[in-house]
């Protein structure tokens, strides 16, 4: 397969590693994007370890809140940033994420095939389409996910004007302004962290040995680990996925506003705990970013205008 100065681009920016690294890396993997980014992690070039770099849509994230125990977030897609500033497609967004906290949808077509909460005469997707011929954009109601805390409390939280929505389900015996405030807190910090897990024990032992398999390869090719014994290499891999771990799993990274800068997640929501006189934990999170892992086509307005002006 031929390599392109396109798909070289691409893969830099997703991982962040040299060029001519790049090209060699979509050359041994016949161009498969996915196989070169494992192949720089493996061979140590990958200075990112996720393709957040593919983040590319415009749109909204927007959460809404019932009662403190029903929380939901969607995520309403468009073509541009401007129409993602207009006040018209803000407000729509607001308003499916209020259909999304009444829903009882398991996936996006039984949402779209609902009633529209502000017109019961139509359905959400008709509601979809008429807002698309008024804005004159193409948009796209593309997630939502609902969470119900029934022995407890949910929250939100929207970061940068709605590029980043997230909600946080606690299981709480006191629900006050304090433990409110402690679980606001939480919800920043997976806006600003993006962990995947609440804890280790929620991490899967496929995700555990491929991340080994990884490490592995990146110490084999470590001038520094060479003719190192097996227990040492073994030790080592062991230490880099603990390491890890620390940064993917929730309760595990370094609280954002710890006083000491050392205090983890866990210990902030222990201090929390016992400032109140409740039994509190985390139970889940959800985190939505806009365009997160939609790739964005790239136009050459300058190549657009001249096919336009040739006719084509």
């Amino acid at each position: 397969m031929a390599i392109t100065a396109a798909m070289v681009k691409e893969l830099r920016e997703m991982t962040g590693a040299g060029m001519m690294d790049c090209k060699k890396a979509l050359g041994e993997t016949n161009g498969d994007m996915d196989a070169a980014v494992e192949y720089l992690r493996k061979n140590g070039q990958a200075k990112a370890e996720k393709k957040a770099g593919r983040i590319a849509a415009e749109g909204l994230c927007r959460v809404a809140v019932k009662d403190d125990k029903t929380a939901a977030v969607v995520e309403v897609n468009s073509e541009t940033d401007f129409v993602a500033k207009n006040a018209d497609f803000q407000e729509y967004v607001e308003d499916v994420a209020k259909q999304a906290v009444e829903s009882d949808a398991a996936d996006i077509d039984a949402f779209l095939a609902e009633k529209w909460h502000l017109d019961t005469s139509k359905s959400v997707k008709d509601a979809l389409v008429e807002k698309i011929s008024v804005i004159g954009e193409n948009l796209t109601i593309r997630r939502f996910k609902k969470i119900v805390a029934n022995d407890g409390c949910a929250v939100t939280y929207v970061h940068g004007g709605g590029r980043i929505g997230v909600i946080v389900e606690a299981a709480t015996n006191v629900v006050n302004d304090a433990v409110k405030e402690a679980l606001t807190n939480i919800a920043m910090q997976v806006a600003a962290l993006s962990p995947k897990y609440v804890s280790p024990d929620d991490v899967s032992d496929e995700y555990k040995a491929h991340e080994k398999e990884i490490i592995a390869e990146q110490i084999k090719n470590d001038p520094k680990m060479a003719g190192k014994p097996e227990k040492v290499i073994e030790g080592a891999v062991n230490g880099r996925l603990n390491k890890e771990l620390k940064e993917v799993c929730l309760l595990e990274q370094v609280y954002v506003k710890a006083e000491d800068g050392k205090q983890s997640v866990a210990k902030y929501i222990e201090q929390v705990a016992k400032e109140n006189g409740a039994n509190l934990s985390i139970k889940s999170f959800v985190r939505f970013e806009t365009g997160e892992g939609i790739e964005k086509k790239e136009e050459n307005f300058a190549e657009e205008v001249a096919k336009q002006m040739a006719g084509n």
